[in-house]
């Protein structure tokens, strides 16, 4: 399944994850940083384009927002 938004273009996004060493906050340090991924939440969506429901994948916050006009029933 792609991992694109078919409205917005919203697409996974790359950075680090930092594991961190030490019990307080002053002495905290970088143990080590690792590749990963943030996938944008896209779900499967019938919607209405041009009067003719069509498969969409999209991301929630385009549906929330009311981007997407979802077929009723």
């Amino acid at each position: 399944m792609s991992k694109k938004c078919d409205v917005c273009g919203k697409q996974p996004t790359f950075g680090n994850s930092v594991a961190r060493l030490g019990k307080g906050a002053m002495i905290r340090r970088v143990k080590a940083r690792t590749p990963r991924r943030f996938n944008p939440n896209i779900q499967p969506v019938r919607a209405i384009i041009k009067g003719t429901p069509t498969r969409m994948k999209v991301c929630t916050s385009c549906i929330k927002a009311g981007k997407v006009q979802r077929v009723v029933g």
